[in-house]
């Protein structure tokens, strides 16, 4: 089968003027993420950490949405700006419910989202630090999941969780990522990286 070369389109690499809604959003947050004046001697987590969180979770989101039959594109911005308070203030305090306004309003400039879109994704970010309250919405869970999964494949994640969790929320956590892992198809066993 020959492909019209008319129809293809060269991949963009996040440059020009052709940029998705969704692109403009990943590339305004690891803006954000590169011009930050907050070193990371004054952060929680380091600038390399939110870059490479940041971008994990986008991936992995778009692989859960899709096993879920979920849109991959809300899924994606969703996850890619849960941490967008962090990002511009180098802390977790209250952050999700923080950074919910600034995803709203970093949507809004950048245009072309619904309202119910822009909810969506605003209210996944205020809630995806509840890691032990269960709900019935799907963009919710899945950006919780998502970040507990990312943040398990990092050397030390179940020290930092053990020490900075109480028992029953780590236990929360350790069960959504023993159920992302199962959903992928991988060991629920082997939870942590070592």
């Amino acid at each position: 089968m020959k492909i019209q070369k008319q129809i293809l389109k060269d991949f963009h690499h996040y440059k020009g003027s052709n940029l998705t809604r969704f692109e403009k959003v990943e590339r305004k947050v690891i803006e954000l993420i590169l011009s930050s004046k907050i070193p990371d001697s004054q952060r929680e987590d380091s600038i390399v950490f939110e870059f490479k969180h940041a971008s994990g979770c986008t991936q992995i989101a778009r692989i859960l949405a899709q096993k879920r039959k979920l849109n991959t594109e809300i899924a994606d911005n969703a996850t890619t700006l849960h941490d967008i308070y962090v990002i511009i203030n180098g802390t977790y305090k209250d952050h999700a419910k923080l950074g919910a306004p600034i995803a709203k309003k970093l949507l809004e400039e950048i245009g072309g989202f619904s309202n119910k879109e822009i909810t969506i994704i605003t209210n996944a970010v205020a809630h995806h630090s509840e890691k032990e309250i269960y709900s019935n919405n799907p963009y919710v869970e899945l950006v919780k999941d998502v970040d507990v999964f990312d943040c398990s494949l990092y050397k030390g994640a179940e020290g930092f969780y053990r020490i900075h969790k109480p028992e029953y929320i780590f236990k929360e956590y350790v069960n959504r990522i023993k159920k992302v892992r199962e959903e992928l198809g991988l060991s629920p066993n082997d939870i942590f990286r070592i």
